[in-house]
């Protein structure tokens, strides 16, 4: 799916097995950035819902892992 410029798609995350896992998933692209955001529904002290958010790089499927925002991939660290 691309997105456009400044927006992007939440989806529940149908997927989920343990709670630390992200209640939902997506992808927004930020100023011709694509990066994958994870929301997790909390709920403070005061009985107020609300979500905290993790933004990083997009799956690699070169390397195996997402990249935390501000990282680049090792991949030409190997050692072979």
């Amino acid at each position: 799916m691309e997105t456009k410029v400044n927006s992007g798609a939440i989806f529940r995350n149908d997927k989920k097995t343990k709670e630390t896992q992200p209640d939902y998933r997506g992808r927004v692209n930020v100023e011709g950035k694509e990066l994958e955001i994870s929301l997790w529904l909390k709920e403070s002290k005061a009985g107020l819902k609300y979500f905290s958010a993790a933004f990083s790089e997009p799956y690699n499927k070169v390397t195996s892992e997402a990249q935390p925002v501000g990282t680049e991939s090792k991949i030409n660290d190997l050692p072979f």
